[in-house]
C-alpha cells in the first residue's frame, strides 16, 4: 500500500473517530441538562421550565445602563 495512502486512511479514521465521540459527548450533555436540577421529566411531554429571577440589585455594576454624553 502507498505511503500517502495509508497516511490519508490513518488520518481519515482518526477524524471520524474524533467526531464520534464529539457527537456521543454533545448528546450525554444535552440529555442532561434538558431538565433543571431537581426536577424529573414524567413522560415526553414534560417540559416544565423554572426561570429564577434575580432583583435588580443582584446584578453586578450598576443598576441602569451607562449614558455617554457628548
Amino acid at each position: 500500500m502507498n505511503t500517502y495512502v495509508s497516511i490519508a486512511l490513518r488520518d481519515l479514521a482518526c477524524g471520524a473517530a474524533a467526531a464520534l465521540i464529539t457527537l456521543i459527548l454533545s448528546a450525554a450533555f444535552v440529555q442532561s441538562t434538558a431538565t433543571p436540577p431537581g426536577s424529573h421529566a414524567v413522560g415526553s411531554h414534560a417540559t416544565r421550565v423554572f426561570v429564577a429571577l434575580q432583583p435588580r440589585d443582584a446584578w453586578f455594576g450598576q443598576p441602569e445602563p451607562a449614558v455617554l454624553v457628548d
